[in-house]
């Protein structure tokens, strides 16, 4: 895998991303995107053709990322019922949890170096990556109204076939039940595949919001 991501137009395009991101400059945020589409279409171009290889870290992955979901999921319940229990949160709540890919540059990576977080800051930007602004899903769980929505429902497990491998070998991965936010991942944003496949740590964020009239 490190040599199918060693290239040196590869290399050019990080660089240039690395560069354009630490200029800070809000004005290249479109210029940026069409960077970080580019630099996705070249990976994925590359390893979608050595599907076997890479196939473990994405169903540990999948694992991982289910995990860490329904701890989101369960921890976003347990906070709204506290809020119901405590009268002093009065006027109209809402419980937002969002999930994350870890802040850290994932150690698992095949390609290292001092560089590396400087590029994965930039890709986990939602100024240049947008559709990852909320996160690992497609929507954000907002409670109470996703209450009555089971964890399969966030998941996209709920319905047949429960399994979001498409761009992928439909043959090798057809029993490997990937969740909705894999796809979100793959399809949507502008990760490569090799970017997220290697990560095992999440960050989560749940917020109350009040709406309170004074």
């Amino acid at each position: 895998m490190l040599m199918l991501l060693s290239n040196p137009d590869l290399a050019l395009v990080e660089r240039q991303i690395i560069m354009t991101y630490n200029d800070r400059n809000p004005s290249l945020y479109t210029h940026c995107g069409v960077l970080l589409k580019l630099r996705k279409d070249m990976i994925n171009s590359r390893v979608l053709d050595c599907q076997e290889e890479i196939l473990p870290d994405i169903i540990a992955f999948n694992d991982a990322l289910r995990d860490a979901l329904k701890d989101m999921y369960d921890r976003a319940h347990l906070v709204w019922k506290a809020v119901q229990d405590n009268n002093a949160f009065a006027g109209k709540v809402e419980v937002t949890a969002k999930c994350f890919l870890g802040y850290d540059y994932p150690e698992l990576h095949p390609v290292q170096g001092d560089d590396r977080q400087d590029l994965w800051n930039a890709l986990c930007d939602s100024g240049w990556n947008p559709l990852y602004e909320d996160g690992v899903t497609i929507t954000k769980l907002i409670l109470p109204r996703d209450i009555n929505d089971s964890f399969d429902s966030l998941t996209g497990m709920d319905c047949p076939p429960p399994n979001w491998n498409e761009g992928l070998d439909q043959e090798l991965t057809k029993d490997l039940h990937l969740i909705s936010p894999f796809h979100n991942l793959f399809d949507h944003t502008k990760f490569a595949i090799t970017d997220f496949i290697y990560v095992r740590e999440f960050e989560t964020e749940i917020k109350i919001e009040i709406d309170r009239k004074v």
